[in-house]
C-alpha cells in the first residue's frame, strides 16, 4: 500500500494528514494505532513497536475513527466504564468540553444524532489526556457552528506533551489550527512541511494577471484567479484548500520551491 512512507510525529504539535479518498489516511492511522501492521519497515509510538499494543502505550493513544458503533448505555455510564482504561482522564475537562459541545447528560448514545456521537468521542478523547490523539474524519457529520467549535475546542487542548494527528480530505474544517501540512497520495507522502514554512515561501490570494505575479499554482475563480504566488515579504493566511489543489496538481513545482 505504502511506497516508501517515513513519517515523524513530534509532541506539541498538531499535524493536518491530507488526501483524496483512497490515498492511504486511514491505513496509515491504524498502523500508527497497532491495528494493522507494516510488511517492510518499521512503525513505533513511544519507542515501542504500535503492532505489540502494549498497554501502557494503548493508555497513551486515543483514536477517533471516521465510522464508529457506540453501545445502547448513557454518556455517563461510557466514561464510567472507559476512563480508568486512560490514568490522565480528567473528569471536570470531560464536563467542560460536553458543556461546550451542547452535549447533554443522561441521554443513551444510541439515541444521539451521528454529529452528537461525534462530539461526543472528540470530548472523551480529548478528555483522556492521551499523548497520542489520532482522528479520522472529525468534522464529518458536524455542522458550520460544530466545525468551527471543534476548531476552537482543538486549538485550547495543545500542549507540549500532546501530539494530534487529524486525517481528513475536507481541508478547509482544519482552518488556522494545524502546525503541520502532511498530504499522502496513492500511499506516498507528496508534501510535508510546516505552515511557517509554507507561510513564508508562498502568498495566497486573488489575482487578475497572471503576468503581474510569480504565480506558482492558479485556478480560475469569479473575478479572477485564486492564486498561491512567491512569497516577497508579504503575508497572508495559508488557503488549506488552494495548497492542497496545488500539491495534487502540481506537486513538482511547489516543491521544488522548498528546495531554494
Amino acid at each position: 500500500m505504502f511506497d516508501d512512507l517515513s513519517m515523524r510525529l513530534a509532541p506539541g504539535k498538531i499535524y493536518g494528514l491530507f488526501g483524496m479518498n483512497g490515498a492511504g489516511k486511514t491505513t496509515l492511522l491504524k498502523h500508527i494505532a497497532g491495528l494493522l501492521f507494516p510488511k517492510k519497515g518499521e512503525c513505533k509510538v513511544f519507542d515501542e513497536h504500535a503492532g505489540d499494543r502494549k498497554p501502557g502505550v494503548l493508555a497513551d493513544i486515543f483514536v477517533i475513527p471516521e465510522e464508529f458503533e457506540l453501545p445502547a448505555i448513557s454518556s455517563e455510564a461510557f466514561v464510567t466504564i472507559n476512563s480508568p482504561f486512560f490514568p490522565k482522564f480528567d473528569d471536570h475537562q470531560m464536563e467542560k468540553y460536553r458543556e461546550e459541545f451542547k452535549i447533554k447528560n443522561g441521554q443513551k448514545l444510541t439515541t444521539m444524532s451521528y454529529g452528537q456521537k461525534k462530539k461526543f468521542l472528540i470530548a472523551f478523547g480529548l478528555a483522556t489526556n492521551a499523548r497520542l490523539l489520532l482522528m479520522d474524519e472529525p468534522t464529518n457529520g458536524l455542522d458550520i457552528p460544530s466545525k468551527s467549535q471543534f476548531r476552537k475546542i482543538i486549538a485550547s487542548s495543545t500542549n507540549e506533551d500532546r501530539c494530534i494527528l487529524v486525517s481528513t480530505h475536507q481541508v478547509r474544517d482544519l482552518g488556522n489550527i494545524i502546525d503541520q501540512v502532511t498530504i499522502i497520495d496513492e500511499g506516498k507522502i507528496i508534501f510535508d512541511q510546516s505552515i511557517e514554512d509554507i507561510s513564508k515561501k508562498f502568498v495566497f490570494g486573488k489575482i487578475k494577471d497572471d503576468e503581474e505575479h510569480e504565480v506558482v499554482y492558479s485556478e480560475e475563480i469569479l473575478g479572477g484567479k485564486a492564486a498561491i504566488c512567491k512569497n516577497k515579504g508579504m503575508e497572508s493566511e495559508v488557503d488549506m484548500e488552494l495548497l492542497f489543489n496545488g500539491v495534487i496538481n502540481n506537486r513538482e513545482k511547489i516543491n521544488n520551491e522548498f528546495k531554494k
